[in-house]
Formats: structure tokens, C-alpha cells, sequence
């Protein structure tokens, strides 16, 4: 099992990014073009406990890739949980979580995850799988900052 972890400052309110967050379309927005990102079915409402969304991937060496999330738990402005259903790894529980800050949005991501083929699977996720989700989540916080600004807590302090 593996772990990946970030943490985002945002200039904007909980009404904002949630609006934004909890809005499944706007996942092609912040995903790595090279990925070729693509909603099937199940993104026509607002995120619901329960939803199941269906896309598909260009993952690892191109491959197109069928993925299967199910939004397992929802608490308006504050989080939501997915879960792969059906994809490319042998498991994946992705948190999020949205906090007001003083004059900002704390947005925390927590997956959880781990990967097939064994032995081998552990083994390539040193060299592909895990700098690939480096490179996609590092697009992600650098897409959510062009849309909303970044917000540094820290200089506020000292300000």
C-alpha cells in the first residue's frame, strides 16, 4: 500500500472551490492533457454519495484505460471520498478535503492506493507509476492556482 499526500493553499472561498470541486466535469480541467481525459457516463449531476462516474485514460505507455470511480462519501464544502471500482490499480481511495483559512481555501488530498502485478508491480512503481502521479498532481496544483490563485499562509502571518 501507498500513500500520496499534498496539501494546497488557495486565494478563494469554500463556496468556490466546492462549486468547482464537486462538479465532476471539471476533473478534465485538471488532468494532463498527454492523458487524454474523457467523462463516459455518470458526471450529468453535482457529486452524491453514491455516484458512479465512468471515464477513460490514456495511462501508462498510452494505453487507453477504463476507470470505474464510485463517490463513496460526500459532506457538502467540507470533503469527498472516491473509489476506484474498476481501473488500473489494485486499489485507490482518494480523499479530499476543504478548509477555510484566513483569507484562503486549505485543500488537502490524501490517496491511498497499491498496485497490481506483485513483486513486479512494486517494483515498477518506483520508476512509472509513482513519478507519473508526481507529474499528475503537481499539473493538478498548478492548474487549481491558475484558476484561482495561490494563496501562501505563511507571508500572511507576517504581514
Amino acid at each position: 500500500m501507498f500513500t500520496k499526500r499534498n496539501i494546497q493553499c488557495l486565494s478563494t472561498s469554500v463556496d468556490e472551490a466546492w462549486d468547482f470541486l464537486s462538479d465532476p466535469k471539471n476533473l478534465a480541467k485538471i488532468t494532463p492533457p498527454d492523458l487524454r481525459f474523457e467523462i463516459v457516463s455518470g458526471a450529468e449531476k453535482k457529486m452524491y454519495a453514491g455516484q458512479i462516474i465512468q471515464y477513460h485514460v490514456r495511462s501508462f505507455f498510452g494505453i487507453k484505460t477504463e476507470w470505474i470511480a464510485e463517490i463513496t462519501y460526500v459532506k457538502e464544502k467540507a470533503y469527498f471520498v472516491d473509489e476506484q471500482r474498476y481501473g488500473p490499480y489494485k486499489m485507490w481511495h482518494h480523499k479530499h478535503f476543504i478548509r477555510a483559512i484566513p483569507n484562503g481555501v486549505e485543500m488537502e488530498n490524501i490517496v491511498d492506493y497499491s498496485v497490481p502485478l506483485g513483486i513486479f508491480g512494486k517494483w515498477i512503481h518506483s520508476f512509472i507509476i509513482k513519478p507519473k502521479l508526481d507529474k499528475i498532481f503537481e499539473f493538478r496544483r498548478q492548474k487549481l492556482i491558475e484558476i484561482f490563485g495561490e494563496y501562501d499562509p505563511e507571508v500572511s502571518k507576517t504581514a
